[in-house]
């Protein structure tokens, strides 16, 4: 950068460009549009105003719908692998209008009224659609079987109104899902309830069919009333506890201490959402994904880093050298299925790391967009999974030992 060039603050760079401050700072820690200037001090970063074209082609790719592995060729890559990137995400756009026009014409088609009530205590609107989606994505990670029968509260889904916002999370302790919905109207608050996972689910299957839904709160044990219109669903008292009905579930975990208690990603890999979901699927044991690692290098119990020398991958190879030409290269090995490799967009050094795809695999499925961000501080602690297309949404993911085996059990993960 010319030391003569202009610098802007992120704020007034932001609207410059036509993006938000928040993804300006996740596509810093993606690594494809530094800041000019960080400041030591103040952590404040400052950007250039020759940036301004890039940041404005990369709002339009992400605007387009493009991963950000594909943004990625598109800004730094050759012209002929940017232009098979470009035709192969159109194509992709074609096959789904269709789907989608279909989706919003039928919510055009919707109209409801929500009478008021003043009685309650605390009160949300939502649209229903949002909602449902909501609750789509936090109820898989609430515990079933043995662990929900020992731990009943687990088997529940936390409903919180508070600071003027609707939360739904879940927990199986292997996996923490949080979900933020801003509502159209809030009044009240605070309030929580436990609700079973199989009766938020059913909720979201009515809440799907409504144009906006109403939350209301009656009293810190009344329950909670879901309604649209005419159109209500209760959830009493009681409705979080066991599958008995006969005694509490338990208290819920804390999961803003688990937020807070997060340590900052070491290494950060944005890598095609569903590409990675079906790399993971169908493999019987812990799988380990590898990036900047010496290809048959064996990470140890713990699933700890094996980078190279100069934190890049090392081709073994002519194929492999091949492969990491157009950029680091994820892998993902293990449970009984041949090797998988991905493009990334990585940061920090090489890294190693095993799961269990019992709980990989729907914690990607719950994501939003066409990427998703894995931070990871080490390989024995939560590793957050995020997308920049929903930063409502967050999941926590535990790693495993990689020496496991195919049956993981709670001796096999490492601990949280």
């Amino acid at each position: 950068m010319d030391d003569t060039e202009q610098l802007l603050t992120i704020g007034v760079f932001a609207r410059r460009v036509g993006l938000a401050p928040s993804a300006l700072r996740f596509y810093d820690d993606c690594g494809l549009l530094r800041p000019a200037r960080v400041d030591a001090v103040t952590g404040y970063r400052r950007y250039g105003a020759g940036q301004a074209p890039r940041a404005v082609k990369l709002r339009q790719l992400r605007a387009a719908g493009l991963p950000l592995v594909d943004a990625a060729v598109v800004l730094d890559g050759p012209e002929d692998a940017a232009r098979d990137v470009l035709r192969a995400h159109l194509e992709r756009t074609r096959r789904t209008a269709d789907e989608a026009r279909a989706v919003v014409e039928g919510l055009l088609r919707e109209a409801s009224g929500a009478p008021e009530d003043r009685g309650v205590r605390a009160r949300a609107r939502i649209g229903g659609a949002e909602l449902a989606s909501a609750v789509r994505q936090v109820a898989p990670a609430a515990a079933t079987g043995a662990a929900r029968e020992e731990f009943p509260v687990l088997g529940c889904v936390l409903l919180e109104l508070v600071d003027g916002e609707v939360r739904w999370v879940a927990t199986d302790r292997y996996r923490l899902a949080v979900r933020v919905l801003r509502p159209d109207g809030f009044e009240g608050g605070p309030r929580r309830v436990l609700i079973t996972a199989d009766t938020a689910r059913s909720l979201a299957e009515w809440a799907v069919r409504q144009v906006t839904v109403d939350i209301e709160c009656a009293g810190e044990t009344a329950g909670v009333r879901l309604r649209s219109g005419a159109d209500c669903r209760e959830v009493p008292e009681g409705a979080g506890r066991g599958r008995s009905g006969g005694e509490e579930p338990g208290v819920f975990p804390d999961y803003r201490l688990m937020l807070e208690g997060l340590e900052t990603g070491r290494h950060r890999v944005i890598v095609d959402r569903v590409g990675l979901r079906d790399a993971v699927t169908g493999r019987a044991g812990p799988v380990s994904l590898s990036v900047g690692v010496r290809q048959g290098d064996a990470a140890d119990a713990g699933g700890s880093m094996v980078p190279d020398a100069g934190g890049s991958p090392v081709p073994d190879t002519v194929e492999d050298a091949g492969d990491l030409a157009a950029g680091p290269v994820l892998e993902v090995t293990g449970g009984g299925r041949e090797p998988v490799r991905m493009r990334v967009v990585r940061t920090g050094p090489g890294l190693r790391i095993a799961f269990d795809p019992a709980v990989l695999v729907p914690a990607l499925e719950a994501g939003v967009g066409p990427d998703v961000l894995l931070e990871i501080a080490a390989p024995d602690r939560p590793v957050l999974v995020r997308s920049a297309d929903q930063g409502s949404f967050t999941t926590l993911v535990m790693p495993v030992r990689e020496g496991a085996g195919a049956d993981v059990s709670d001796a096999g993960r490492t601990n949280g």
